[in-house]
């Protein structure tokens, strides 16, 4: 059980955070001793006037706090580890008790204009994305909502199954993966674009050609200076010449610097985290073809690693970060020429890695998405992989003991349909009976399907679809649309889409609600017509019990089913199952009845 997993995994990380906690304690109580007692031995020494003495108690001293600031760095990097590999278990916990999902749930990418995703609840509160999403890049978060936006081709489905597959046996590595990531929540600003901006502004340029001589040099002019002076002949005041030279001259290409350094010197950090989960990928063991492509795209065309050139980069902008503490960064400048030494690396970096780097980010941004889906067939293991069809225009849609990935499993009740023997599925039934979640129930597995990962479902067979749907429609007060103007727009779009496109495939939740009941009947039987005529194939829910009687016109081509209630007592019963034929019992009467109203013979 995956829920066992994670109640261990959270277990073993809040022990392991309280045992952090402690070192973390002891060892800043160690570097409080290290500059008292230091301090204590430092004056005693001091007053024995030995010299030697005195400097080795010195460099002791440095080289002990030293080490234990090098240690509490190491405690803390570990420890926000474990805090955030703690939070991804919790998560899991979280999201299968119906409580929302940490990550993104893709709200941004709502539009109600898209030919499915409004009607299907694929993105926003509550929605498939969020049940979903284990992204926590912006680019991973872009792929997986791409993925479920647009159909892709079977054979990019098939080794997305088969990639997610084997990242599902992979438990504890996709979930550090996740924790090597889970930075990125939150994040202002979108490392990719900033680095593809910094990289390709053509503003920096820096130095000559002697200063690319001169500055790897000059660190060694002063030694041998002082070498000479030491034991040949004293030179002193040219040194000191030198470094004041070293020194303005830095200072009159300050500003240049600055503009090096503003814009990038607060992502040292990140760039050197992305390279934790980069060297991850690069190193673990892939059978899945699509994770070996994935991987075989984190080397450079000479076969180095990228995960080493993120650190490197990340290293660069660290140092480049020293130039910020005035003392520090003005002695460093009198002997190493420090802010052009780093400058020149950067440059040098950007020449060497500028387009395997920022392509790393789909590379991270394909995995991300691809371990959304192995959580989600962790998390579902009773859910199977899809049959997909060859054959949009003949293959039919069969499916068994189906459900709706949003509703709790306790909830839920499966399914059987098959559409071997007709194009058009018209669906009767009452209110509330389950018409509407049924359509919704077929079009968000198979958008599921066609993303690559596993189905609410025992069996689920499918064409690749060009899924349009027809449900919540409403009117748009900011284009002064009415309901019935935004229905005709909708049906417009839908009948334009069948007409073309010989793999669509719709789905129509009660069309022309905002119009009177005589126009509605006509108009919905001039429409379905139309869509047959089309050779239009899918679904279509009503209340408009006068429609079955296309069976009878249709065969073949349309079949009628219904969900129904059963009356027992004076008590509705909804079963919520599909079955063939027409409905013959509808409760509006009984539901009005239940709120005072009285319906006439």
């Amino acid at each position: 059980m995956m829920q066992d997993f994670y109640q261990n995994n959270i277990q073993k990380a809040k022990q392991e955070l309280a045992l952090l906690e402690k070192q973390i304690n002891r060892n800043s109580l160690f570097r409080l001793i290290v500059i008292v007692g230091g301090g204590a031995v430092l004056f005693k020494v001091f007053q024995t006037n030995n010299i030697g003495l005195l400097l080795l108690v010195v460099f002791t001293i440095v080289f002990v706090f030293a080490a234990l600031v090098r240690r509490q760095s190491r405690l803390e990097k570990k420890s926000d580890e474990t805090k955030a590999f703690l939070r991804v278990n919790e998560n899991e916990i979280q999201v299968a008790t119906g409580q929302p999902n940490i990550y993104l749930d893709g709200v941004e990418y709502a539009d109600g204009k898209h030919p499915y995703a409004s009607d299907l609840d694929v993105f926003g509160p509550h929605s498939l994305f969020e049940k979903i999403n284990r992204a926590a890049t912006p680019e991973g978060v872009g792929r997986l909502a791409n993925w479920l936006t647009s159909a892709s081709g079977k054979d990019a489905i098939l080794r997305r199954q088969e990639a997610s597959r084997e990242l599902a046996g992979k438990h504890a590595w996709t979930q550090m993966l996740q924790t090597k990531l889970l930075f990125n929540l939150g994040q202002k600003v979108n490392i990719k674009t900033f680095l593809q901006r910094y990289l390709q502004d053509e503003a920096f340029r820096f130095g000559n050609a002697f200063m690319r001589f001169y500055v790897p040099v000059a660190p060694f002019l002063l030694l041998a200076g002082v070498l000479f002076s030491l034991f040949v002949l004293p030179i002193w005041n040219i040194l000191l010449l030198l470094v004041i030279v070293h020194l303005l001259w830095t200072l009159f290409l300050a500003g240049k610097v600055s503009y090096f350094s503003s814009r990038i010197d607060k992502i040292g950090a990140t760039l050197i985290a992305y390279s934790d989960a980069i060297e991850m990928i690069e190193e673990e063991q892939f059978s899945a073809g699509l994770s070996q492509v994935l991987q075989e795209e984190l080397r450079t065309a000479d076969n180095q690693k990228l995960s080493r050139a993120f650190k490197n980069l990340g290293l660069l902008v660290d140092k480049l970060d020293a130039r910020n503490n005035i003392l520090i960064g003005a002695i460093l400048n009198m002997i190493f020429l420090w802010d052009f030494k780093q400058v020149i690396a950067i440059q040098k970096w950007k020449r060497s890695y500028e387009g395997n780097v920022l392509h790393t980010f789909d590379v991270i941004a394909d995995f991300e998405a691809l371990l959304s889906l192995a959580t989600l067939r962790n998390n579902h293991s009773t859910w199977c992989d899809p049959v997909i069809l060859d054959d949009p225009k003949e293959d039919r849609l069969q499916v068994r003991a189906v459900n709706h990935p949003l509703i709790p499993t306790g909830q839920a009740v499966a399914n059987d349909y098959s559409a071997v023997d007709h194009r058009v599925a018209l669906v009767t039934g009452s209110n509330m009976a389950g018409k509407s979640t049924f359509l919704r129930t077929i079009g968000v597995n198979a958008v599921l399907a066609y993303a690559g990962g596993v189905v609410c479902a025992d069996y689920f067979s499918v064409p690749i679809y060009r899924l349009v749907t027809y449900m919540r429609i409403k009117d748009d007060l900011n284009e002064s649309t009415s309901t019935f103007k935004a229905e005709l727009d909708r049906m417009k779009f839908i009948l334009g889409v069948v007409e073309v496109a010989s793999d669509s495939f719709f789905l129509i939740d009660e069309m022309l609600r905002g119009t009177n009941s005589v126009d509605k009947y006509l108009g919905s039987r001039a429409i379905i017509k139309k869509l047959i005529g089309m050779k239009g194939k899918g679904m279509v829910a009503t209340h408009d019990l006068q429609l079955s009687t296309l069976e009878e016109e249709y065969p073949g081509m349309i079949k009628n089913y219904h969900f129904d209630i059963q009356v027992q007592h004076g008590e509705m019963l909804f079963d919520y199952k599909l079955k063939n034929g027409k409905c013959t019992v509808f409760n509006a009467s009984m539901l009005l009845k239940g709120i005072g109203i009285e319906v006439g013979e």
